[in-house]
């Protein structure tokens, strides 16, 4: 029996997937329609506004391809390069773009005062930030006011100023301190790795718990 007649109604078995691997990736030599593009060479060199055609006749003569960067351009940029090789540094970006964020994100630690803190629970919270500090952490310290608290704001950016004071030789203040609501808030950065010392601790420690500071 011969094979069926291909039914415009239907669709081939394997179509979506033959399609959506077409798909995947910017556009590369044939797959580019426009009539011209800027090129760009692969020593990353503005070659200029071409016909299509003529682009890609370069990057062939290259034994290279023409690859669209960006198409919403106008007229659509293109650079002249291994496809293969621009996929996996693409990849490649993407992993280390996402890392970076994780690890930028997990570098933020915070330490809460109160207004009428302790000494020694003071003293705690200090340990504590230069231990973020010296292990390269942002520290955020965040002192709270509760009920009539809040009629002696300058009290709570006396404790906020000594604490910048206190951690002056392992790190800087990003910005003043400020009072959003009824929190004052300021962000700290470490020095150099080389600058930074321990005044409060004796040893950094590896098992410091590096949740947020828990203040109730």
């Amino acid at each position: 029996m011969g094979n069926l007649p291909f039914s415009g109604g239907g669709r081939r078995p394997g179509s979506n997937r033959r399609r959506q691997q077409h798909n995947r990736g910017p556009r590369k030599n044939e797959r580019i329609r426009v009539p011209e593009v800027r090129v760009i060479g692969p020593d990353g060199k503005q070659i200029g506004i071409m016909q299509t055609r003529e682009a890609l006749a370069l990057a062939q003569n290259n034994g290279l391809d023409l690859i669209e960067i960006s198409p919403t351009a106008r007229p659509p940029v293109c650079r002249i390069l291994d496809y293969g090789k621009y996929m996996y540094e693409q990849s490649k970006k993407e992993k280390e773009s996402k890392a970076k964020s994780h690890s930028s994100a997990s570098k933020l630690k915070e330490v809460k005062f109160r207004v009428r803190i302790e000494e020694h629970d003071y003293m705690t919270k200090l340990k504590r930030g230069e231990q973020f500090l010296a292990k390269g952490s942002k520290l955020k310290m965040t002192l709270m006011f509760r009920g009539r608290e809040m009629e002696h704001k300058d009290l709570g950016f006396d404790v906020i100023k000594r604490a910048v004071a206190d951690l002056s030789h392992i790190a800087n203040a990003d910005a003043p301190a400020k009072l959003v609501g009824r929190n004052i808030t300021l962000t700290m950065s470490p020095l150099p790795a080389n600058k930074r010392k321990l005044k409060y601790n004796v040893r950094i420690e590896d098992d410091i718990d590096d949740d947020e500071d828990d203040e109730e």
